[in-house]
């Protein structure tokens, strides 16, 4: 957990005011949800399987206790509404410049377009770079999702880079859960 962080902290929203906390392990089922309501993340993998369950769960736990780490929830009148992972990341480059990663953003299907991302990102960017020490802000979005680059990019963040995944064969990982495409 990225114990410098100001949480939990009130986020406005274009349907009222959302509370932005970090993710316990009751808001697992939650989590999973907005992950399998997204068609990308569904495709693959991310069904909401109660097969799969443990793996979520075991996730959950190593992001929880990792000292680099953050896994926020959204909930607004009770119902976890969206979500994002930070990692504090230090790093030589950039004379020694430390960098937040922003993963896994996502908001409920139906208050997509709310102002709940926005309210996520501008404290990402306001609240949560600052505490950390944090020079750049960077993130990835796969390339088939046009809608959130052009959210990305109003929130003025510039594609600039090209990123480049290889998955680990099943059998060389060291983990339980399967690795991302």
């Amino acid at each position: 957990m990225l114990a410098s962080l100001p949480l939990p902290q009130p986020l406005d929203s274009r349907i009222g005011t959302c509370v932005l906390r970090r993710a316990s392990r009751a808001d697992a089922d939650g989590i999973i949800a907005l992950l399998a309501d997204d068609p990308i993340s569904a495709s693959r993998g991310d069904q909401a399987s109660d097969a799969d369950r443990p793996a979520y769960l075991a996730a959950l736990e190593d992001i929880i206790a990792d000292d680099s780490n953050d896994l926020l929830v959204v909930e607004l009148d009770g119902a976890i509404v969206g979500t994002l992972q930070l990692t504090s990341i230090p790093g030589m480059a950039r004379r020694g410049a430390r960098r937040l990663l922003v993963e896994a953003v996502r908001v409920r299907a139906d208050l997509r377009s709310s102002g709940i991302g926005s309210a996520m990102m501008r404290w990402v960017s306001g609240a949560a770079a600052p505490a950390l020490g944090a020079a750049m802000i960077q993130l990835t979005s796969d390339a088939a999702r046009t809608d959130a680059h052009r959210f990305y990019e109003r929130l003025g963040y510039t594609g600039s880079h090209v990123g480049f995944k290889y998955p680990v064969p099943v059998g060389l990982t060291s983990s339980s859960r399967p690795p991302s495409p």
